[in-house]
């Protein structure tokens, strides 16, 4: 039996064992998934906090409850460490490591390097080798295969590789891990057919492409598209409030079309770890074939300065109350990047505090899925969330909704705050003159 057949019985049998290299909002759910397939499963991460946590039936991720990491870690087929050397017995190995961009938005890959120069040390063949984390066309070939066959060995016939992009929207109650459609892209047809193989144990649906390349350029044409569209949007709403037009009824009139148009909505800025960084990776890319993204670079320039609207438009509302943005007391209703998650990455939310306490103003939170942030008091400084009171709400000269959690008593909080700049639109079913939307 040759290799590809060797390994293809074994993901056909569930007698493969999975390892999966970090354990995050990507790798935790699907290394879930397998273990409930019936596949052995190993997983390694290299903090030890979360690998303890897990270790106790405890989850950290949002989609996946503690008490579904509880019964994974006793049904007795899911491993988990901080090194690497646990994968050495591993048939498939999956990297689900971070992709964050540098300070010069330039693509971090340091923790994709890491993960290989670790398989390295302890693979064996055959095996399969798929990358999820989000990166630009050419990173599976270029630091996975070609790192591997330096050692003399060959893609497709020792060894088989392929990528298949992340599809998780946290906090999504419809679409997990099982019911997301699975696009897998293979170095060699065999490399595709292996990952086929693989998620079909897992997944609903899998869409093979030609080529590792392509099955990249999905992650990144899927977050363009948004990134894009939310820009223009935002635009849209620019231009409208300076018009004196209110841009949620021409959403909402536009909308009524049955064919050629899709609602986006503007907000204070976009976040999370997908759409402000995934067209970064894809510009960048771009430019080493001398190729210049325009629509992306003027995207990333519209949303990346909408938190400096909310506060210019702030200072504006509060003008008309004839108080001074220095020194007024503000409370920020929400720090997540989007609704009924607790992940504050790249979140507009909190740039919007770092730019009010630039002004001089006394900047406070609630939001009940971030009880406390650091670094925004200073580097070891602690934020923590305020509880929602009828006093407290009255003592802010505004409330300003960046995300609109369900947990919040959107009511209660129109009753009693002085006033409501709302990003958001949550309270448009509320009849009030305190709230002014964006």
């Amino acid at each position: 039996m040759d290799q590809m057949s060797s390994i293809l019985a074994k993901i056909r049998n569930k007698s493969a064992s999975i390892g999966i290299a970090g354990l995050g909002y990507v790798g935790l759910p699907l290394a879930v998934e397998f273990a409930k397939a019936g596949f052995k499963v190993i997983g390694v991460d290299l903090s030890a906090e979360r690998v303890e946590m897990l270790k106790k039936g405890k989850s950290y991720v949002l989609d996946v409850s503690s008490a579904e990491v509880d019964r994974t870690m006793r049904g007795g087929n899911f491993t988990i460490s901080t090194s690497y050397v646990i994968l050495k017995e591993s048939d498939v190995i999956i990297i689900c490591v971070p992709t964050p961009l540098r300070k010069t938005k330039d693509p971090d890959i340091t923790y994709i390097k890491e993960a290989v120069a670790q398989i390295k040390k302890i693979i064996h063949f055959p095996i399969l080798i798929v990358l999820e984390s989000t990166t630009y066309p050419g990173t599976t070939r270029e630091l996975i295969v070609n790192e591997i066959e330096s050692e003399g060995c060959q893609v497709g016939k020792d060894f088989f590789v392929a990528f298949s992009p992340e599809r998780v929207d946290p906090g999504n109650p419809i679409f997990k891990t099982k019911n997301i459609p699975k696009v897998v892209g293979g170095i060699t047809l065999h490399c595709t057919e292996l990952a086929r193989a693989l998620y079909d144990h897992v997944v609903e649906k899998v869409i093979p492409v030609k080529s590792t390349e392509e099955a990249e350029m999905v992650k990144l044409l899927e977050n363009t598209f948004r990134s894009v569209n939310i820009a223009l949007v935002n635009e849209m709403a620019l231009m409208c409030d300076r018009m004196g037009i209110d841009i949620w009824h021409v959403i909402e009139g536009a909308a009524s079309k049955p064919f050629g148009f899709m609602p986006f909505y503007p907000g204070p800025g976009i976040g999370g770890h997908c759409i402000p960084l995934d067209p970064a990776y894809l510009s960048w890319k771009a430019k080493t074939y001398n190729f210049y993204n325009r629509f992306i670079e003027l995207a990333t320039d519209i949303n990346g300065n909408m938190p400096h609207f909310v506060v210019r438009k702030l200072t504006q509302i509060l003008n008309q109350q004839k108080k001074p943005l220095n020194g007024s007391r503000i409370l920020l209703l929400g720090m997540t990047y989007k609704s009924d998650v607790d992940d504050v990455r790249e979140s507009p939310g909190v740039e919007i505090y770092r730019l009010l306490r630039q002004e001089n103003c006394l900047v406070d939170y609630h939001d009940p899925y971030v009880p406390c942030i650091k670094g925004l008091q200073g580097e070891e400084g602690v934020l923590h969330s305020k509880e929602l009171t009828k006093e407290g709400l009255r003592s802010y000269d505004c409330v300003l909704l960046t995300v609109n959690h369900q947990q919040f008593n959107y009511p209660f909080i129109a009753e009693h705050a002085q006033l409501i700049f709302d990003t958001r639109n949550a309270f448009k079913d509320i009849k009030s003159d305190k709230i002014i939307r964006l």
